[in-house]
């Protein structure tokens, strides 16, 4: 994932809802959004290199996502794939803060990124740049390639989106979600942040939905559950010519 935006116990109906877009290179292979045959109560995407995903909940409640921290000077070519974060934590049985304080001593093997992690009912995030973890309270959070709720324009802009969503008193469809992630508006110079890539592509991956040759959102997803633990999980998927490949969807009311 590149970008996350989440209400958190922020609409009558659903105590989560959840809205992301995941931005990779087009020549690296994924599966899309299933469950696994050799984890059935996964249900991910997948990594076709590395064997991890970027984003997966299972049928017990366990939920976690991943963004990239953008830093290039700091990059190790050697360093493990952090999709394994997300599924090492979504097959165990850790405690979520315990996970993630285990990670804090590991911090320093993997390149920049960001985790949001924990059960249908607790949320919590953690980065080993920010190196702490924090519980995500009830309201909206936004998350690209820095800290929580740092306040890049598309961070701003899909938090605003959500917003007004979760304010209205009836249920938010799904299209309403997939449309604001499919924002692909630039923005200006004097807005963008400063992280390492040179102007030119800054202001490419400023959109909320990126559109590069050879690289580009990949897919979104939207996860909601509701007061009684009715979860819908749908993924869309896009070509490289950024034409919508397909959308599934999976439903599933969490075991208690």
């Amino acid at each position: 994932m590149c970008l996350i935006v989440l209400g958190i116990k922020s609409h009558p109906v659903y105590k989560l809802v959840f809205a992301a877009n995941r931005d990779e290179y087009y020549d690296r292979p994924s599966a899309p959004l299933d469950f696994w045959k050799e984890a059935p109560n996964l249900l991910a995407g997948k990594d076709l290199r590395a064997g991890g995903t970027w984003f997966g909940i299972t049928r017990s409640g366990r939920i976690a996502a991943i963004t990239n921290f953008r830093d290039p000077a700091s990059h190790k070519d050697e360093a493990p794939s952090r999709g394994e974060l997300i599924t090492r934590f979504l097959l165990g049985d850790d405690e979520p803060t315990d996970y993630l304080e285990a990670l804090r001593t590991d911090k320093d093997r993997y390149n920049g990124y960001n985790l949001i992690l924990g059960t249908k009912d607790n949320l919590y995030w953690y980065s080993n740049r920010g190196n702490r973890v924090k519980r995500l309270l009830p309201g909206l959070h936004g998350l690209s390639n820095h800290l929580l709720d740092t306040p890049w324009p598309k961070v701003v802009r899909t938090k605003e989106a959500m917003g007004r969503l979760l304010a209205r008193e009836d249920q938010p469809h799904p299209d309403e979600i997939f449309h604001f992630l499919s924002d692909c508006h630039v923005v200006d110079e004097e807005s963008l942040p400063n992280t390492g890539v040179g102007l030119e592509l800054e202001q490419k991956l400023s959109s909320v939905f990126i559109t590069i040759p050879d690289y580009g959102t990949r897919s979104s997803t939207i996860l909601l559950i509701d007061r009684d633990d009715h979860v819908t999980c749908l993924e869309r998927t896009f070509h490289p010519n950024h034409g919508a490949a397909e959308t599934v969807k999976h439903s599933f009311t969490i075991e208690s």
